[in-house]
């Protein structure tokens, strides 16, 4: 039985135009968040963690919250308890939370909602166009490395969508966010560009619409613990130059930028909370292809390229959590580990697809 069915070129043409629209709107989106950075002074929070983390911070008090209790005599006293600050990985400063990418001014918030509303805009073109592109062939729109790309980075801003709908602080992402779709989304429609065309009959199998669903879920949740990792790194180096009673002292540039940054306690934290949600639904990823391996194949596992970076992709990501719940390896060593971690899922996507040959390997890309 053929299960091809012809191509739809009009609505394979109405997916392409708004894709491109889409990057436009995402431009502007880039743009409004360039003016967030840019435009937004320095911040009374990051003056406050400037303050905490200086050399006077060992001579100031520590900050204190009252607390009324009742009397036998029926009076009330009021009593002082240190007030709970977030700690950071290193265990040895205590650092506020900046006010996220918005510089603490009204005209630093303004240019991030305008910025927001742009990106919610670029994602319903972006995913407008995905569905299209889904349309013009009645399928799964992740068939080969075009789709995957598009798909991909429609869900990393759904993801971020969706926390910011959920009232959390992750305004910081925007701007990382933004740009790395723009990188994606020009390579998909230049290098990894395929005619919107039916599949092999391999791929025939509802376990596309599955598996790699699931894998463009987990790679879009694992991209932004990505970004909290880089960034959690940036802000520890800059909390512990402030901390430091002597030597080189943070620059402006990086005073302005890194100090409107969550904690790095904070962003360690995000990240191992979005790595460790996302982890279980990577495992059942790995399954669900070894099921539609032996479906297709007639086993579940052959040691094809595909499925051994998968496997040291999940392994990876394993040694992380572990070593992120394990005392000793807390803080910069476990975000190396994650960086690595990352890295080999990125390698398991372009470079097994462009430089191994396997059974994943198909005509085009």
């Amino acid at each position: 039985m053929n299960l091809a069915v012809a191509a739809n070129e009009n609505m394979a043409n109405i997916s392409n135009v708004l894709i491109y629209s889409a990057m436009a709107v995402y431009t502007l989106a880039f743009l409004a968040h360039m003016a967030e950075w840019a435009f937004g002074s320095r911040s009374k929070v990051g003056r406050t963690a400037a303050a905490l983390t200086g050399p006077a911070a060992a001579a100031a008090p520590a900050p204190t919250v009252a607390v009324k209790v009742a009397t036998q005599g029926g009076g009330t006293a009021v009593l002082e308890r240190p007030k709970v600050i977030t700690r950071s990985a290193a265990g040895s400063r205590d650092v506020p939370d900046g006010p996220g990418a918005a510089g603490g001014t009204e005209q630093g918030d303004l240019y991030g909602r305008i910025a927001i509303s742009l990106t919610a805009l670029a994602f319903l073109l972006h995913a407008a166009g995905v569905v299209a592109r889904a349309l013009s062939v009645q399928r799964a729109p992740w068939g080969n490395m075009y789709e995957f790309s598009t798909t991909f980075s429609a869900v990393a801003v759904g993801a971020y969508l969706v926390l910011l709908t959920l009232k959390k602080n992750v305004r910081w992402i925007g701007l990382p966010l933004v740009t790395t779709v723009l990188l994606d989304l020009g390579l998909a429609v230049t290098v990894l560009y395929t005619d919107s065309d039916q599949l092999v009959p391999a791929l025939h199998s509802y376990w596309l619409w599955i598996h790699v669903s699931c894998a463009i879920i987990s790679g879009a949740v694992f991209y932004l613990g990505f970004v909290s990792t880089v960034l959690y790194l940036f802000r520890d180096r800059y909390e512990a130059k402030l901390a430091a009673p002597k030597g080189k002292r943070p620059g402006a540039f990086a005073s302005s930028v890194l100090e409107r940054l969550p904690s790095a306690a904070s962003l360690d934290k995000f990240a191992y909370r979005i790595n460790a949600t996302v982890f279980p639904l990577w495992t059942f990823t790995i399954i669900a292809g070894a099921i539609w391996a032996e479906a297709a194949w007639g086993r579940y596992w052959g040691w094809d390229p595909k499925e051994v970076w998968s496997f040291i992709t999940w392994v990876a990501y394993a040694c992380y959590l572990h070593a992120r719940a394990t005392a000793g390896w807390k803080g910069r060593k476990a975000a190396y580990i994650a960086l690595v971690a990352f890295a080999c899922f990125l390698f398991n996507y372009y470079g097994v697809n462009f430089f191994i040959s396997g059974k994943h390997s198909y005509d085009g890309v």
